[in-house]
């Protein structure tokens, strides 16, 4: 983790602000592959991450959208609301959960509200790669769409495709259509609510198998991630490789359990979206509840995120990174 401070603050729509932050003590910053995300602790104390929604090559500052969640523990308020140029935060190193792929023909972003911010950075990056790419942009309306002007005056703004202000229906037909009939070899990745992205993968497996179609979601929802299941929040025991054994009562996750035991864990947005907190699982059977793992590796069961997930098995064995 590292200071940064906050040069510029905009508010991009009623509820969206973006600021572009540089390190305070002068040096450059990291350059970051497109998809990648930032943990940003504001004034409260809260850590959340931000994806990285500026072009990739742009290291003199790292720019982030952040939506207000009124039903939020602080994070987003704070930021909108205590947040100013010259303000100090502390932000960790950039992180990519969601990225490209290289080996793709065709990249299909698609994107609904504030999801728009990763695909925003894999635009530039896929339009200075002179890549073939498409950019689908879902909103309630202009006014509600982050960086809708920036969009429409980008070089590559030929390449972006609005659907604003139609209803579902409609926006369901329009990328019905635009989904079909991909290349083989083309790729897909969706960003927004967890309903969304769903119909995404959806329309997007009528022609790709699975390992093609690639998400992120803005923010965790009460709802489980792919493939999870939201079982009954029984006990469970974790053990540690190194022979300690907890219990897990029900209204508290593993992370909670180790941190009060004084076992050392890193965590960042605690919704099982970064995945910091991931474990290695030795023994047992993860109910995998975050949307930090793919498919692939939930299938595998040997990972688990800490701060969301929990055990269909009576005990779990874990392994401290």
């Amino acid at each position: 983790m590292f200071t940064v401070t906050v040069t510029e603050t905009h508010a991009e729509t009623d509820t969206i602000k973006v600021l572009r932050l540089v390190r305070s003590d002068g040096a450059a910053l990291a350059p970051y592959p497109a998809g990648a995300h930032i943990d940003v602790t504001g004034p409260t104390g809260i850590t959340r991450p931000y994806s990285l929604c500026g072009p990739p090559e742009d290291t003199g500052a790292y720019t982030i959208a952040v939506k207000r969640e009124e039903n939020s523990r602080g994070g987003s308020q704070a930021l909108h609301d205590k947040v100013e140029p010259s303000t100090e935060l502390t932000i960790g190193a950039p992180r990519r959960l969601f990225g490209l792929a290289p080996q793709a023909r065709e990249h299909h972003l698609v994107a609904a509200g504030i999801g728009i911010t990763p695909l925003l950075a894999m635009a530039y990056e896929l339009h200075a790669r002179k890549a073939e790419f498409r950019l689908h942009y879902v909103a309630r309306s202009r006014a509600e769409a982050a960086f809708a002007g920036l969009l429409e005056k980008s070089a590559f703004a030929d390449r972006v495709v609005r659907h604003f202000g139609a209803g579902r229906q409609a926006v369901a037909h329009e990328l019905t259509g635009a989904l079909a009939g991909l290349p083989a070899d083309a790729h897909v990745y969706a960003c927004g609510p967890e309903s969304f992205m769903a119909q995404v993968r959806v329309l997007a497996a009528r022609g790709l198998p699975e390992e093609q179609i690639h998400s992120e979601p803005f923010r965790a929802g009460t709802s489980a991630g792919d493939g999870a299941d939201n079982g009954a929040d029984d006990g469970f025991e974790v053990e540690l490789d190194t022979g300690e054994v907890y219990t897990v009562p029900p209204g508290k996750s593993i992370a909670d359990v180790l941190e009060e035991n004084g076992v050392p864990l890193e965590t960042s947005c605690r919704e099982g979206i970064c995945g910091t907190c991931v474990l290695r699982v030795v023994e047992g059977e993860p109910d995998h509840r975050d949307h930090c793992l793919s498919a692939k590796e939930k299938a595998a069961g040997d990972q688990i995120a800490a701060c969301v997930s929990r055990a269909r098995s009576p005990r779990l064995v874990v392994e401290l990174w």
